[in-house]
């Protein structure tokens, strides 16, 4: 999920609603987002990093990105808007695995126009917490 704006400063959120789709924000990627919890699974990180970059949460990304691949800054791109995320495979990942996968579709807006971010994103755990790697194949449409 790229991003091309400077702009680091998290914006509100739906209190009803977690862009992730699961539950209301406070009690589900809000959690994550403002360190009470820790992910227990890839897809539970892969989810509150979505809603990261829907709440546009720079520090949380940083933070849950591997130390290897991660990137200086997370630019956002204020003209896009993150709609809906599809989790469509999921594999390892779980409370007992030291490595997993979850492949997504991220939809977007900018401006009229509809797109999807396609990645399988591979996660793995550093001192026990999950991180994002990065992408095993990434299709932006």
């Amino acid at each position: 999920m790229t991003a091309s704006n400077s702009d680091a400063t998290p914006i509100a959120s739906n209190p009803t609603r977690c862009p992730c789709g699961r539950a209301a924000y406070d009690a589900c990627c809000g959690r994550l987002h403002r360190g009470e919890i820790e992910a227990a699974t890839a897809e539970q990180l892969m989810r509150s990093r979505y809603s990261a970059f829907t709440v546009r949460d720079a520090a949380y990304l940083l933070r849950s990105w591997h130390p290897d691949t991660r990137p200086p800054r997370i630019p956002f791109d204020l003209a896009l808007r993150w709609i809906r995320l599809d989790i469509l495979d999921t594999s390892g990942g779980n409370l007992l695995d030291t490595e997993g996968a979850v492949e997504f579709d991220a939809h977007h807006l900018q401006g009229d126009r509809r797109g999807v971010l396609h990645e399988r994103s591979v996660f793995i755990r550093v001192d026990r917490r999950w991180v994002y790697v990065g992408p095993v194949a990434a299709n932006v449409s």
